[in-house]
């Protein structure tokens, strides 16, 4: 009898384990989001960027984008909310917005193009996966004809 309690308090608590595991894997899981306030081109259109965007997380500003920049915020969780304050072109009128995006869960680097997210344009256009370009600098190290101890081969 005692050994029967044993083994089923230990199942359970397996099974508590395993499920808060998967609770924290889907409510934790880290993104990290580049926003690019970058022109935008779709299935032959151009969409310009906005002049200046101040972009808000959790009500603290993590980026200040002017066209052609990129800013990055992180989030926890799969909701990314942030507002927007948008000056349109220099000198303009600045307007406040909250937007709400569904992260992927799948990617870790998202980027979202402003232009084209506030355009209402499909998610394929405005959101991607962000991949880091190896730079080659062409300074690889020639290896010596020869053995530094001018050994020969034996």
């Amino acid at each position: 009898m005692n050994n029967k309690r044993r083994i089923a308090f230990r199942l359970g608590t397996l099974i508590i384990l395993i499920g808060i595991a998967a609770c924290m894997m889907i409510i934790g899981r880290g993104h990290t989001v580049y926003l690019d306030n970058k022109k935008l081109e779709y299935q032959g259109e151009t969409y310009d960027p906005p002049y200046k965007v101040t972009i808000l997380v959790n009500g603290e500003q993590v980026a200040k984008l002017n066209a052609r920049e990129r800013g990055m915020a992180t989030n926890i969780g799969q909701n990314f909310e942030m507002t927007l304050k948008i000056v349109e072109e220099k000198g303009g009128e600045e307007i406040e917005a909250t937007y709400r995006i569904h992260l992927p869960y799948s990617l870790d680097g998202i980027v979202i193009n402003l232009p084209g997210y506030l355009e209402e344009l499909p998610q394929e256009a405005w959101l991607s996966e962000f991949v880091s370009l190896a730079t080659d600098t062409g300074d690889e190290e020639d290896i010596p004809e020869t053995d530094e101890f001018e050994m020969g081969d034996f």
